[in-house]
């Protein structure tokens, strides 16, 4: 049993993360868990996998860190995740690309708690509604028969799930949340980088304590225009025209795979 602070979607935003692991120290956390996503988007991948490794953080991979270290390709990312990426590829160091690499791609923190990155059978996979819950705790009952609650990232929005047989009920987030042990849930802590949001540019974490049942969701202001600064600086921003010949270049192989009998 344990207090665990949950992070995800790091991005390569120190800043953020910082902030982040500020908060949750003051939490009483035993163990931090990241869902993936260390990398990608932010201009200190190295700074952030180095400060996980330091904390000893129980961690798996998403899909940019798979991206990073060459073990998926680009075709799933959007423009601006694939020029960040490609420029995260360039820049990260060997004790970086090691540590992403050794990352599992899920991970039971207790018999009745997973760690995924998306879905659960896929780190991709965005978990966005009822439908694609309902077909993740098929899934959960199929391949974790045990586990109670599935922590995953991915989607950059915080939300917590309950599921119970057939029905899938989006649960408010205000308030500490106590969750039953007869029904499943799925639960995203929200990103640590905002750099995606529009709403807000807040850090977002979630505390679970293991013992009690009890989740919740927390936001952090951190320095979002040092963070945003150094990423243009550094080149992980993708420029108009550039999107545009990327745009343009999806479109060509698109037609050319279209045509190939």
């Amino acid at each position: 049993m344990a207090r665990y602070g949950i992070v995800t979607d790091i991005h390569g935003n120190l800043e953020a993360l910082l902030a982040v692991l500020e908060l949750l120290e003051g939490k009483g956390i035993e163990r931090i868990v990241c869902l993936g996503d260390v990398v990608g988007y932010n201009a200190d991948p190295d700074r952030c996998a180095s400060l996980l490794r330091d904390c000893d953080a129980l961690a798996i991979g998403g899909n940019h860190d798979l991206i990073a270290v060459r073990k998926m390709g680009f075709e799933r990312c959007s423009n601006k995740a694939m020029f960040s990426l490609a420029k995260t590829r360039k820049k990260l160091k060997r004790d970086t690309a090691a540590y992403l690499e050794a990352l599992p791609g899920k991970g039971l923190l207790t018999e009745r708690v997973l760690a995924v990155h998306g879905g659960v059978r896929d780190p991709n996979q965005y978990l966005v509604g009822a439908r694609q819950i309902r077909e993740n705790a098929m899934y959960l009952r199929t391949d974790y028969p045990r586990v109670r609650l599935c922590l995953y990232g991915h989607t950059h929005e915080r939300r917590l799930y309950e599921v119970d047989g057939d029905s899938v009920r989006e649960l408010p987030l205000e308030q500490p949340l106590d969750l039953s042990g007869e029904r499943l849930y799925f639960a995203n802590p929200g990103s640590v980088d905002a750099s995606r949001k529009r709403e807000h540019k807040l850090a977002e974490c979630a505390v679970f304590d293991s013992h009690t049942a009890r989740f919740e969701f927390y936001r952090v202001e951190y320095d979002y225009a040092a963070a945003e600064t150094k990423a243009r600086a550094a080149g992980y921003r993708i420029g108009r025209w550039t999107d545009a010949v990327y745009t343009l270049r999806r479109r060509l192989a698109s037609r050319r795979q279209a045509a190939t009998p």
